[in-house]
């Protein structure tokens, strides 16, 4: 069996959580799935190779293995709508962004809900913990990243086109507003189109660990997917990669000295 997810352990106070980049389907979803669900078309798609960097920065990685459509990592065990008011994606995905059927029969029932949330969620947010106190033990506090992409366009969950970095503090409750300021005016200074706190505030993952006063900094990044891929092959593009790189460099320094500094 697939392990829920890949790790590495780094030497910085810095935990970059990809929670979406998995593909794995066990055979017997894969069997009761649409064409547009075998697909994948929601996978945050090569988002672990653009942050392949960090490992020498000194981060400590993890990443998904399953894909989302098995369960959402970034929701809640008890799938609370995290944007009241906008379309809701669930736990167990029953339709993609678009609005296509995942399965060809009735989907995804509360008993084999539970079962994958005992099987892959609890496990994937246990390893989350286990991280996240150890990075605090070692250094006195803990910095989690929660990296994300997303088509530039998705008519369903945004109107027009996403600006390229979109990053998500839960309007300050998960990290202090001097480190996310920091963090913001270095996307600001950069080639990239960037907001802070908009369509995206940041999910479960950085709602539910973000805790300044408990020792824990957290920030969510959505990139819309123009800025290092190829959004109608899916290609991951090297060159727009590298360039985005020095940017996400440069963002996740400044969120390690700001916070450091505090």
């Amino acid at each position: 069996m697939i392990d829920v997810c890949s790790t590495f352990t780094g030497t910085l106070p810095l935990l970059i959580n990809v929670p979406h980049d998995g593909c794995h389907v066990p055979d017997e979803m894969r069997a009761r799935m649409t064409d547009a669900g075998l697909a994948l078309p929601d996978t945050d798609w090569h988002v672990a190779e653009l942050y392949d960097f960090s490992r020498d920065l000194g981060a400590s990685i993890q990443v998904a293995n399953y894909s989302r459509y098995v369960v959402d990592l970034n929701r809640s065990a008890a799938d609370e709508v995290l944007y009241p008011g906008q379309l809701v994606t669930g736990l167990c995905p029953q339709e993609t962004f678009s609005g296509q059927a995942i399965y060809k029969d009735h989907g995804v029932g509360e008993v084999e809900k539970a079962q994958r949330v005992a099987t892959s969620w609890q496990p994937y947010h246990e390893r989350i913990e286990a991280t996240l106190a150890a990075l605090r033990e070692k250094h006195g506090y803990a910095l989690l990243w929660d990296a994300h992409s997303i088509p530039s366009s998705v008519p369903r969950l945004f109107h027009g086109e996403l600006p390229e970095l979109n990053l998500g503090s839960n309007d300050g409750a998960s990290c202090p507003s001097d480190i996310t300021a920091a963090v913001a005016a270095v996307a600001a200074a950069s080639p990239y189109s960037s907001v802070v706190d908009a369509r995206f505030k940041g999910g479960y993952i950085t709602r539910h660990y973000g805790d300044p006063a408990g020792g824990v900094c957290a920030l969510q990044l959505e990139i819309a997917q123009r800025s290092y891929m190829d959004e109608a092959t899916r290609a991951f593009d090297p060159e727009k990669a590298d360039r985005l790189r020095r940017t996400l460099r440069d963002m996740l320094d400044t969120f390690l000295s700001t916070a450091a500094s505090r």
